[in-house]
Protein backbone atom coordinates (compact mmCIF):
# COMPACT_ATOMS: atom_id res chain seq x y z
CA UNK A 1 0.00 0.00 0.00
CA UNK A 2 1.28 3.07 -1.19
CA UNK A 3 0.53 6.49 0.89
CA UNK A 4 1.76 10.32 -0.46
CA UNK A 5 1.14 13.20 2.36
CA UNK A 6 1.38 16.81 0.76
CA UNK A 7 2.47 19.60 2.20
CA UNK A 8 3.13 23.01 1.60
CA UNK A 9 4.33 24.45 4.57
CA UNK A 10 7.57 23.69 6.79
CA UNK A 11 6.20 24.97 9.58
CA UNK A 12 3.40 22.15 9.52
CA UNK A 13 6.81 19.74 9.67
CA UNK A 14 6.23 18.55 13.10
CA UNK A 15 2.94 17.49 12.32
CA UNK A 16 4.13 16.02 8.76
CA UNK A 17 6.29 13.62 10.74
CA UNK A 18 4.22 12.09 13.27
CA UNK A 19 1.95 11.41 10.22
CA UNK A 20 4.75 9.74 8.18
CA UNK A 21 6.16 7.61 11.40
CA UNK A 22 2.51 6.64 12.08
CA UNK A 23 2.13 5.62 8.36
CA UNK A 24 5.08 3.60 7.94
CA UNK A 25 4.06 1.73 11.51
CA UNK A 26 0.97 0.80 9.68
CA UNK A 27 2.96 -0.77 6.88
CA UNK A 28 2.67 1.77 3.96
CA UNK A 29 5.60 2.94 1.63
CA UNK A 30 5.47 6.83 2.55
CA UNK A 31 6.38 9.51 0.24
CA UNK A 32 6.56 13.29 1.68
CA UNK A 33 5.75 15.95 -1.15
CA UNK A 34 6.45 19.30 -0.21
CA UNK A 35 7.26 22.40 -1.13
CA UNK A 36 11.08 23.45 -0.93
CA UNK A 37 10.43 27.19 0.00
CA UNK A 38 10.58 27.99 3.92
CA UNK A 39 7.86 30.57 5.13
CA UNK A 40 9.68 32.20 8.18
CA UNK A 41 12.82 32.20 6.36
CA UNK A 42 11.76 33.02 3.07
CA UNK A 43 14.40 30.95 1.85
CA UNK A 44 14.85 27.84 -0.34
CA UNK A 45 15.99 24.73 1.33
CA UNK A 46 18.75 22.60 0.42
CA UNK A 47 18.90 19.65 2.74
CA UNK A 48 17.87 16.46 1.88
CA UNK A 49 15.48 14.15 4.11
CA UNK A 50 14.75 10.42 3.53
CA UNK A 51 11.49 10.07 2.45
CA UNK A 52 10.90 13.45 1.47
CA UNK A 53 10.39 14.91 -1.90
CA UNK A 54 11.19 18.78 -1.73
CA UNK A 55 9.43 20.80 -4.81
CA UNK A 56 10.96 23.43 -5.91
CA UNK A 57 8.56 26.54 -5.79
CA UNK A 58 8.50 30.18 -6.56
CA UNK A 59 9.90 32.44 -3.34
CA UNK A 60 7.82 35.35 -2.17
CA UNK A 61 8.49 38.29 0.49
CA UNK A 62 5.51 38.90 1.65
CA UNK A 63 2.83 37.27 3.49
CA UNK A 64 -0.33 38.29 2.48
CA UNK A 65 0.58 39.38 -1.65
CA UNK A 66 -0.46 37.78 -4.95
CA UNK A 67 3.27 36.65 -5.42
CA UNK A 68 2.37 34.09 -2.23
CA UNK A 69 -0.80 32.91 -3.62
CA UNK A 70 0.99 32.50 -6.99
CA UNK A 71 3.82 30.33 -4.90
CA UNK A 72 1.18 27.69 -3.41
CA UNK A 73 -0.69 27.43 -6.46
CA UNK A 74 1.97 26.23 -8.66
CA UNK A 75 3.23 24.54 -6.04
CA UNK A 76 0.19 22.41 -5.77
CA UNK A 77 -0.03 21.55 -9.24
CA UNK A 78 3.14 20.11 -9.30
CA UNK A 79 3.18 18.18 -6.45
CA UNK A 80 0.05 16.40 -8.23
CA UNK A 81 1.94 15.84 -11.26
CA UNK A 82 4.08 13.93 -8.72
CA UNK A 83 1.03 12.03 -7.05
CA UNK A 84 -0.28 11.63 -10.24
CA UNK A 85 2.75 9.56 -11.25
CA UNK A 86 2.71 8.09 -7.95
CA UNK A 87 -0.73 6.86 -8.12
CA UNK A 88 -1.19 5.98 -3.57
CA UNK A 89 -3.50 3.90 -2.23
CA UNK A 90 -3.71 6.53 0.49
CA UNK A 91 -3.68 10.59 -0.09
CA UNK A 92 -3.36 12.66 2.87
CA UNK A 93 -2.91 16.26 2.20
CA UNK A 94 -2.78 19.30 4.70
CA UNK A 95 -5.00 22.19 4.07
CA UNK A 96 -3.67 25.13 3.59
CA UNK A 97 -3.34 26.57 0.98
CA UNK A 98 -6.57 26.18 -0.11
CA UNK A 99 -5.30 25.11 -3.90
CA UNK A 100 -3.79 21.85 -1.81
CA UNK A 101 -7.43 20.30 -0.80
CA UNK A 102 -8.94 21.64 -4.26
CA UNK A 103 -6.73 19.55 -6.29
CA UNK A 104 -6.44 16.81 -4.06
CA UNK A 105 -10.66 16.42 -4.24
CA UNK A 106 -10.20 16.33 -8.22
CA UNK A 107 -7.39 13.58 -7.67
CA UNK A 108 -10.19 11.57 -6.07
CA UNK A 109 -13.04 11.94 -8.60
CA UNK A 110 -10.54 11.02 -11.39
CA UNK A 111 -9.30 8.12 -8.79
CA UNK A 112 -12.29 6.67 -6.98
CA UNK A 113 -10.35 4.16 -4.88
CA UNK A 114 -7.80 6.32 -3.53
CA UNK A 115 -8.34 6.82 0.23
CA UNK A 116 -7.95 10.88 0.99
CA UNK A 117 -7.51 12.89 4.25
CA UNK A 118 -7.98 16.64 4.42
CA UNK A 119 -6.04 17.98 6.98
CA UNK A 120 -7.24 21.53 8.07
CA UNK A 121 -3.96 23.34 9.66
CA UNK A 122 -5.79 26.54 9.18
CA UNK A 123 -8.54 28.70 7.78
CA UNK A 124 -8.07 30.72 5.25
CA UNK A 125 -8.99 33.57 4.77
CA UNK A 126 -11.15 33.48 8.09
CA UNK A 127 -7.82 34.05 10.12
CA UNK A 128 -6.50 36.63 8.17
CA UNK A 129 -7.00 40.32 9.80
CA UNK A 130 -8.83 41.75 6.51
CA UNK A 131 -11.80 42.32 8.91
CA UNK A 132 -15.36 41.95 6.96
CA UNK A 133 -13.54 41.91 3.76
CA UNK A 134 -13.16 37.74 3.87
CA UNK A 135 -16.78 37.78 3.75
CA UNK A 136 -16.42 39.16 0.18
CA UNK A 137 -14.91 38.18 -3.05
CA UNK A 138 -12.22 37.49 -4.21
CA UNK A 139 -11.99 36.60 -0.38
CA UNK A 140 -14.99 34.73 0.16
CA UNK A 141 -14.43 32.62 -3.43
CA UNK A 142 -10.88 31.59 -1.96
CA UNK A 143 -12.27 30.07 1.26
CA UNK A 144 -15.12 28.29 -1.19
CA UNK A 145 -12.49 26.90 -3.09
CA UNK A 146 -11.71 24.54 0.24
CA UNK A 147 -15.20 24.50 1.55
CA UNK A 148 -16.42 22.94 -1.71
CA UNK A 149 -13.44 20.21 -1.72
CA UNK A 150 -13.99 18.98 1.90
CA UNK A 151 -17.37 16.43 0.56
CA UNK A 152 -15.00 14.83 -1.41
CA UNK A 153 -12.37 13.61 1.65
CA UNK A 154 -13.14 10.31 3.20
CA UNK A 155 -12.58 12.22 6.50
CA UNK A 156 -12.10 15.72 7.03
CA UNK A 157 -9.61 16.56 10.14
CA UNK A 158 -8.93 19.54 12.06
CA UNK A 159 -6.43 20.78 14.45
CA UNK A 160 -8.69 22.31 16.86
CA UNK A 161 -12.16 22.29 18.01
CA UNK A 162 -13.29 25.76 16.68
CA UNK A 163 -12.78 25.19 13.24
CA UNK A 164 -15.52 22.75 13.42
CA UNK A 165 -17.48 25.30 14.85
CA UNK A 166 -16.81 27.88 12.24
CA UNK A 167 -17.15 25.37 9.17
CA UNK A 168 -20.57 23.92 10.49
CA UNK A 169 -22.82 24.08 7.79
CA UNK A 170 -20.08 22.87 5.09
CA UNK A 171 -18.87 19.79 7.55
CA UNK A 172 -22.42 19.01 8.02
CA UNK A 173 -22.93 15.43 7.51
CA UNK A 174 -19.56 14.67 6.91
CA UNK A 175 -16.86 12.39 8.68
CA UNK A 176 -15.06 14.96 10.68
CA UNK A 177 -12.78 14.49 13.80
CA UNK A 178 -10.35 16.61 15.67
CA UNK A 179 -6.72 16.16 16.09
CA UNK A 180 -5.08 18.31 18.14
CA UNK A 181 -1.82 19.71 17.41
CA UNK A 182 1.57 17.64 18.68
CA UNK A 183 5.34 17.17 18.75
CA UNK A 184 7.55 14.46 19.45
CA UNK A 185 9.19 14.52 23.02
CA UNK A 186 12.60 16.61 23.31
CA UNK A 187 14.68 15.29 25.61
CA UNK A 188 16.03 18.68 27.93
CA UNK A 189 17.80 19.69 30.82
CA UNK A 190 15.42 21.94 32.59
CA UNK A 191 16.83 24.13 35.28
CA UNK A 192 13.80 26.93 36.00
CA UNK A 193 15.28 30.18 37.18
CA UNK A 194 12.77 32.45 37.96
CA UNK A 195 13.20 36.10 39.49
CA UNK A 196 11.90 37.20 41.93
CA UNK A 197 12.55 41.22 41.08
CA UNK A 198 11.39 41.26 37.48
CA UNK A 199 9.26 39.45 35.25
CA UNK A 200 10.43 37.64 31.43
CA UNK A 201 8.08 37.17 28.96
CA UNK A 202 8.86 34.79 26.08
CA UNK A 203 7.66 35.63 22.41
CA UNK A 204 8.18 32.73 20.08
CA UNK A 205 7.96 32.04 16.27
CA UNK A 206 6.36 33.99 13.63
CA UNK A 207 6.59 38.24 14.11
CA UNK A 208 3.63 38.96 11.87
CA UNK A 209 0.67 41.21 10.99
CA UNK A 210 -1.63 38.75 13.15
CA UNK A 211 -0.16 39.76 16.55
CA UNK A 212 -2.14 42.00 18.43
CA UNK A 213 0.27 44.76 19.35
CA UNK A 214 -1.42 47.31 21.53
CA UNK A 215 -3.04 43.76 23.55
CA UNK A 216 1.01 42.86 24.31
CA UNK A 217 1.95 46.55 24.92
CA UNK A 218 -1.14 46.62 27.50
CA UNK A 219 -0.31 43.36 29.20
CA UNK A 220 3.53 45.08 29.74
CA UNK A 221 2.01 47.66 30.54
CA UNK A 222 0.11 46.01 33.56
CA UNK A 223 3.13 43.59 34.80
CA UNK A 224 5.54 46.62 34.50
CA UNK A 225 3.27 48.42 37.20
CA UNK A 226 4.34 45.57 39.40
CA UNK A 227 7.87 44.88 38.78
CA UNK A 228 10.04 45.84 35.91
CA UNK A 229 9.43 43.47 32.41
CA UNK A 230 11.83 42.24 30.00
CA UNK A 231 10.54 40.51 26.33
CA UNK A 232 12.49 37.42 25.47
CA UNK A 233 11.83 37.50 21.65
CA UNK A 234 12.48 33.92 19.77
CA UNK A 235 11.64 34.19 15.62
CA UNK A 236 11.89 36.41 13.25
CA UNK A 237 9.32 38.01 10.65
CA UNK A 238 8.24 41.51 9.11
CA UNK A 239 6.79 42.75 11.94
CA UNK A 240 9.71 42.15 14.35
CA UNK A 241 9.74 46.06 14.74
CA UNK A 242 6.66 46.72 15.51
CA UNK A 243 6.78 44.07 18.48
CA UNK A 244 9.73 45.24 19.99
CA UNK A 245 8.07 49.11 19.57
CA UNK A 246 5.52 48.11 21.08
CA UNK A 247 7.10 46.11 24.12
CA UNK A 248 9.39 49.01 24.75
CA UNK A 249 6.25 51.63 24.61
CA UNK A 250 4.74 49.13 27.33
CA UNK A 251 7.49 49.62 29.66
CA UNK A 252 9.81 46.48 28.81
CA UNK A 253 13.32 46.17 28.04
CA UNK A 254 13.68 43.49 25.22
CA UNK A 255 16.79 40.66 24.29
CA UNK A 256 16.21 39.61 21.03
CA UNK A 257 17.34 35.93 20.18
CA UNK A 258 17.46 35.44 16.79
CA UNK A 259 15.57 31.78 15.19
CA UNK A 260 16.41 29.14 17.66
CA UNK A 261 15.98 25.54 16.33
CA UNK A 262 17.51 23.67 19.38
CA UNK A 263 15.06 22.53 21.97
CA UNK A 264 18.06 22.87 24.77
CA UNK A 265 18.83 26.77 23.72
CA UNK A 266 15.02 27.31 23.49
CA UNK A 267 14.62 25.64 27.29
CA UNK A 268 17.45 28.01 28.45
CA UNK A 269 15.44 31.24 27.41
CA UNK A 270 12.48 30.01 28.70
CA UNK A 271 13.68 28.77 32.15
CA UNK A 272 13.78 32.36 32.87
CA UNK A 273 10.68 33.35 31.73
CA UNK A 274 7.13 33.29 33.45
CA UNK A 275 5.13 33.42 30.46
CA UNK A 276 4.72 33.21 26.68
CA UNK A 277 3.10 35.37 24.96
CA UNK A 278 0.51 33.89 22.91
CA UNK A 279 -1.74 36.61 22.06
CA UNK A 280 -3.22 37.48 18.69
CA UNK A 281 -6.01 39.98 16.86
CA UNK A 282 -9.29 39.41 17.77
CA UNK A 283 -10.55 38.38 14.26
CA UNK A 284 -8.22 35.71 13.91
CA UNK A 285 -9.75 32.19 13.71
CA UNK A 286 -7.44 30.61 15.41
CA UNK A 287 -8.23 28.24 18.39
CA UNK A 288 -5.02 26.49 19.06
CA UNK A 289 -1.25 27.74 18.23
CA UNK A 290 1.69 26.13 16.90
CA UNK A 291 3.96 28.85 19.40
CA UNK A 292 1.43 27.44 22.45
CA UNK A 293 2.20 23.64 21.89
CA UNK A 294 5.56 24.91 21.74
CA UNK A 295 5.57 26.63 25.49
CA UNK A 296 3.62 23.93 27.14
CA UNK A 297 6.06 21.48 25.61
CA UNK A 298 8.66 23.47 27.43
CA UNK A 299 6.67 23.87 30.82
CA UNK A 300 5.98 27.48 29.96
CA UNK A 301 2.89 29.02 31.36
CA UNK A 302 1.36 31.13 28.79
CA UNK A 303 -0.47 34.28 28.56
CA UNK A 304 -3.31 33.79 26.02
CA UNK A 305 -5.93 35.81 24.13
CA UNK A 306 -6.54 32.36 21.50
CA UNK A 307 -10.43 31.57 22.15
CA UNK A 308 -11.80 28.53 22.01
CA UNK A 309 -9.17 25.14 22.44
CA UNK A 310 -6.90 27.40 24.05
CA UNK A 311 -9.21 29.24 26.25
CA UNK A 312 -10.69 26.56 27.65
CA UNK A 313 -7.39 24.60 28.15
CA UNK A 314 -6.14 27.40 30.27
CA UNK A 315 -9.04 27.15 32.40
CA UNK A 316 -9.23 23.59 33.09
CA UNK A 317 -5.83 23.45 33.22
CA UNK A 318 -4.27 26.48 34.93
CA UNK A 319 -1.68 26.83 32.65
CA UNK A 320 -2.04 30.51 32.15
CA UNK A 321 -4.00 33.87 32.38
CA UNK A 322 -6.17 34.33 29.29
CA UNK A 323 -6.71 38.05 28.35
CA UNK A 324 -9.21 38.34 25.74
CA UNK A 325 -10.85 40.94 27.42
CA UNK A 326 -8.44 42.80 29.79
CA UNK A 327 -9.99 43.72 33.39
CA UNK A 328 -9.29 44.41 36.84
CA UNK A 329 -9.85 40.56 37.19
CA UNK A 330 -6.79 39.88 34.77
CA UNK A 331 -4.03 42.34 36.71
CA UNK A 332 -5.41 40.36 40.17
CA UNK A 333 -4.97 36.62 37.74
CA UNK A 334 -1.55 37.64 36.71
CA UNK A 335 -0.61 38.96 39.76
CA UNK A 336 -1.37 36.22 41.83
CA UNK A 337 0.45 34.13 39.22
CA UNK A 338 3.79 36.00 39.63
CA UNK A 339 3.38 34.89 43.83
CA UNK A 340 2.32 31.36 43.04
CA UNK A 341 5.16 28.38 43.03
CA UNK A 342 6.25 28.62 39.75
CA UNK A 343 7.60 25.24 39.48
CA UNK A 344 4.25 23.35 40.19
CA UNK A 345 2.31 25.49 37.69
CA UNK A 346 5.05 24.45 34.81
CA UNK A 347 4.89 21.00 36.40
CA UNK A 348 0.77 21.20 35.27
CA UNK A 349 1.56 22.55 31.87
CA UNK A 350 4.10 19.44 31.03
CA UNK A 351 1.14 17.10 31.85
CA UNK A 352 -1.17 19.03 30.09
CA UNK A 353 0.83 18.59 26.88
CA UNK A 354 1.38 14.84 27.68
CA UNK A 355 -2.21 14.27 27.50
CA UNK A 356 -3.24 16.33 25.01
CA UNK A 357 -0.04 16.91 22.79
CA UNK A 358 2.26 14.48 22.74
CA UNK A 359 3.43 12.17 20.27
CA UNK A 360 1.71 9.64 21.88
CA UNK A 361 -1.04 11.19 21.97
CA UNK A 362 -1.41 11.78 18.50
CA UNK A 363 -0.35 8.18 17.52
CA UNK A 364 -3.06 7.01 18.78
CA UNK A 365 -5.88 8.89 17.14
CA UNK A 366 -4.12 8.67 13.65
CA UNK A 367 -3.89 5.58 13.99
CA UNK A 368 -8.07 4.49 14.89
CA UNK A 369 -8.78 6.98 12.23
CA UNK A 370 -6.64 4.79 9.78
CA UNK A 371 -8.49 1.77 11.29
CA UNK A 372 -11.35 2.82 10.96
CA UNK A 373 -10.82 4.45 7.15
CA UNK A 374 -10.48 1.00 6.19
CA UNK A 375 -13.57 -0.45 7.52
CA UNK A 376 -15.58 2.20 6.41
CA UNK A 377 -14.14 1.61 2.38
CA UNK A 378 -14.64 -2.05 2.92
CA UNK A 379 -17.82 -1.27 3.41
CA UNK A 380 -18.30 0.97 0.80
CA UNK A 381 -16.45 -1.85 -1.61
CA UNK A 382 -19.43 -4.21 -0.81
CA UNK A 383 -22.01 -2.30 -1.36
Amino acid sequence: MKAIVVNCFDTYEDRVDLVHEVLKEQGYAVKVIQSDFRHLEKVHRVEPKENFVFVKSKPYDRNLSVSRLWSHYNYAVDAFKLVAAIKPDLLYTFVPPNSLARLAARYKTENKGVKLILDLMDLWPESMPIGNAKKYPPFAFWGAMRDRSLKHADIVITECDLYQTVLKDVLEGLNTTTVHLAKKEIYVRRNTQLSNDQVNLAYLGSINSIIDMPKIRKVIEIIAELKPVTLHLIGDGASRQELIDAARAGGASVEYHGIIYDPQEKQAVFDRCHFGLNIMKDDVCVGLTLKSIDYFQHGLPIINSIRADTAEMVETYGVGVNVDKISDRTIKEIEKWLNSDGETARKRVLELFSEKFSAGSFNGKLVKILNELEINCAEVKRR
